[in-house]
């Protein structure tokens, strides 16, 4: 039977690193981590997200500076309020919470975030950087995956790793972190032919795909490393993963559970790429 990986307990530690950190930083230079949250419109979930994004801040001791506007908001007053913020010294990361009200350019909302301030890393200069391995931040869920990993003290070089998944957010560079880290990396998604046959052969997988309890034993090669990234509802409208975690679990040497596993690790990773931001926005260096 396969090892949980708690993400829990994992992103319990890196907080408790963080608030060190964010503690020592303003009692040597005086700089707290500032953290802007724009919500446009009244998305259920979105609030939720930004709410708890709030109350990471409160716990880690950086300033939250929270915007939300109204459905009805332009296009020119939401980059008016990013231009704003990218002047902010105190403001030392940015991030727009998705989905955006259809007439809004996603896109070139994004693109006006200044990148060091990106602290999602979805700014075209962030995403180049992860390319060449030479970045400051990192999407938040793969850098979570990575942080999981790590703290399971799993060996990632010379290990098949296969992703199920090609979204700029998590597919992409996931699939750029693991082979950073010199695993032999396979990118599948919904063209991929054999799909089943490719994932068992897996070491490490990381599964990215949005459909519930795709990933099924016969998928699965006997001891390996199973990421579930997704996060949907069942026939019962209980939550599960992308991983069928009953019938995969007993093959698995590790695995992440949903809830419990990557989910929480999204969060704390966005609280690490805004205090690196603060660091690198005063010429601290990490």
């Amino acid at each position: 039977m396969a090892q949980i990986i708690n993400g829990k307990e994992v992103s319990a530690k890196v907080r408790e690193n963080l608030k060190k950190e964010t503690a020592d930083l303003l009692e040597s230079t005086g700089i707290c981590p500032g953290l802007a949250v724009i919500l446009v419109g009244s998305d259920p979930a979105s609030q939720v997200y930004v709410r708890n994004k709030h109350l990471a801040c409160e716990e880690l001791g950086f300033h939250s500076f929270e915007y939300k506007l109204s459905e009805n908001t332009t296009q020119e007053q939401l980059l008016d309020l990013i231009s704003v913020l990218n002047k902010n010294p105190k403001v030392h990361g940015i991030l727009v919470q998705l989905p955006l009200p259809d007439h809004l350019d996603e896109q070139s909302v994004l693109y006006a975030i200044a990148p060091e301030k990106d602290v999602d890393a979805f700014h075209p200069m962030n995403v180049g950087k992860i390319m060449i391995g030479n970045y400051e931040v990192l999407p938040c869920t793969p850098a979570g995956v990575m942080e999981l990993l790590d703290a399971s003290g799993v060996e990632i070089a010379g290990k098949n790793c296969v992703v199920i998944g090609r979204s700029n957010i998590v597919g992409k560079p996931m699939s750029m972190l693991l082979l950073q880290r010199s695993g032999t990396v396979t990118i599948c998604h919904s063209k991929t032919k054999n799909l089943a046959d490719i994932c068992a052969q897996a070491d490490i997988l990381v599964v990215a795909i949005g459909k519930p309890k795709f990933v099924t034993a016969d998928m699965v090669k006997e001891g390996a490393i199973v990421i579930d990234v997704g996060i949907n509802r069942d026939e019962n409208n209980k939550l599960c993963g992308d991983v069928d975690f009953e019938s995969v679990s007993p093959k698995a040497s590790l695995i992440t559970p949903v809830p419990g596993g990557v989910g929480p690790m999204t969060i704390t990773m966005l609280m690490k790429n805004t205090l690196r931001a603060a660091k690198a926005q005063n010429g601290i260096k990490d």
